[in-house]
């Protein structure tokens, strides 16, 4: 069945912004500067989207602090993807008590993917007095009018009800970084892995137009952005649900002719849908890195089916192959999941055996965490939360041993790094990432912050690069 595509128009967000005048106007009045805290749990897409809350404060008039004992509007934007980032949510949430006992007048809200599944919400209304605003995703939009109609009636709001999504351009945005942006370039998922609870919480697929993401991109450069990373549950899918013919290959190419020095860097990418188009892409376009991060989740082809993946072993080896051969100097990341319900030993082997095969620069690992409402929730599992747990902790000896051989590799090469922050790794004082986003510690002036150097690697080990800079910036 299609999915109807939801625009919110101009004059709408023109009215969330004529809200936040209002509000401005209501609390310019206070003997100060009014503070907000934005707490933010999960993936890319959820930073991204705390960017947009905290542009809509900015234009109310908060200025920011991290201590929720001054803060006079709290934001916990949630992840749901697995069970221990919910429960450190519940009991952060439930220190609160504390604040409001200290500043009566202040409000809690509670947005993001957790709250978008009607159990939560439910258990935040009737467990949780001191919530007074909990929206899902596809309300992100209208923060402001949620926050006024607390402030004016002095009622808890409840925005939950379920939505295939919408698109909303225009909306401000304060970025967490002056050298790395997020830039969505889709939302939601049609993918529904049985594991997960993404297309449950954020809808189906809606693609940005492609014209308002070049155009966020171009701006992005001219206001000295150097590394864009472009979002999307599965990029590859991009340009399905639009009119005009344009899929996430032609997007990278229209960016990467903007003028200027940046890198372009995307997330996540499904194998389902990698292909020789998108590859060819990266390794033609100079400002691609050669960087993939493409989430195998499992090397055993019944598990992936379980999961309902639509891919596999096979293919995905091939499509490694594929992509090195484009590109020999590729840096590939992943995802696993270890104890999928009913993974054997036998196919646990088999996924340290792709793991050895492949040989990633780095896996995010993770213990399957069954959540509510997805099918592997109701699958039986006759295996041991013990007996999971021996499995990761071999995965994760494997993963380490790999990125240990493959970053000692770097020593003595001179690479491009972005010099993206500062460190308290004494006596390195300064982050990079190279164009396979591998962190690099170096020692230099702070004015490098921002700036392209090339760095002579002199050292490593598991998790990182150690360098020093060999020029000025290039």
């Amino acid at each position: 069945m299609a999915i109807e595509r939801r625009e919110i128009s101009d004059e709408q967000i023109q009215r969330q912004e004529g809200i936040c005048r209002e509000i401005q106007q209501t609390i310019s009045a206070s003997h100060r500067p009014p503070l907000a805290m934005v707490d933010t749990y999960g993936c890319q897409q959820n930073e991204a989207d705390s960017e947009k809350i905290r542009g809509y404060l900015e234009e109310m008039g908060y200025q920011f602090t991290e201590d929720e004992y001054q803060a006079d509007v709290i934001v916990i934007n949630t992840c749901a993807v697995r069970e221990h980032a919910e429960q450190r949510v519940y009991g952060n949430v439930g220190a609160l008590v504390h604040t409001k006992k200290k500043k009566p007048d202040q409000i809690v809200a509670v947005c993001g993917c957790m709250v978008q599944q009607e159990h939560v919400s439910a258990k935040l209304k009737k467990s949780y007095p001191v919530v007074d605003m909990v929206f899902g995703p596809h309300e992100l939009w209208r923060f402001p009018e949620l926050l006024q109609t607390v402030m004016q009636t002095k009622k808890r709001v409840f925005a939950t009800d379920p939505s295939q999504g919408v698109i909303a351009e225009g909306i401000p945005q304060q970025r967490d970084s002056r050298t790395k942006a997020w830039l969505s370039i889709m939302y939601g998922c049609n993918n529904f892995c049985t594991y997960c609870i993404v297309p449950y919480v954020r809808g189906r697929e809606r693609s940005r137009k492609p014209e308002d993401i070049v155009a966020e991109a171009r701006r992005l450069v001219e206001e000295g952005y150097k590394d864009i990373t472009l979002l999307g549950q599965n990029v590859n899918s991009y340009g399905k649900d639009l009119e005009e013919e344009v899929d996430f290959s032609d997007l990278i190419r229209r960016i990467n002719d903007i003028p200027g020095d940046f890198l372009i860097r995307f997330m996540t990418s499904h194998p389902k849908d990698a292909t020789d188009k998108l590859f060819e892409t990266m390794a033609e376009c100079e400002k691609c890195a050669h960087h993939i991060h493409l989430p195998v989740q499992s090397g055993s082809n019944r598990v992936l089916k379980a999961m309902n993946r639509n891919y596999t072993r096979e293919k995905y080896l091939g499509q490694v192959e594929s992509a090195r051969r484009f590109m020999p100097d590729l840096v590939i990341t992943t995802d696993i999941i270890v104890g999928f319900p009913g993974e054997t030993e036998e196919e646990f082997e088999e996924t340290l055996d792709l793991v050895r095969k492949v040989r990633y620069d780095a896996m995010f690992t993770f213990i399957y965490s069954p959540r509510e409402g997805t099918p592997a929730a109701k699958m039986p599992d006759p295996y041991t939360r013990e007996e999971k747990q021996v499995h990761f902790d071999r995965l994760v000896e494997t993963a380490n041993e790999i990125s240990a051989e493959i970053h000692h590799g770097y020593e003595g090469k001179d690479l491009r790094v972005l010099v993206d922050g500062q460190s308290g790794r004494a006596p390195y004082n300064l982050t990079s990432r190279t164009e396979g986003g591998r962190l690099v510690h170096l020692q230099g002036d702070p004015s490098l912050i921002g700036s392209f150097v090339n760095v002579h690697i002199t050292s490593s080990n598991t998790w990182a690069l150690f360098g020093e800079v060999r020029n000025e910036t290039i």
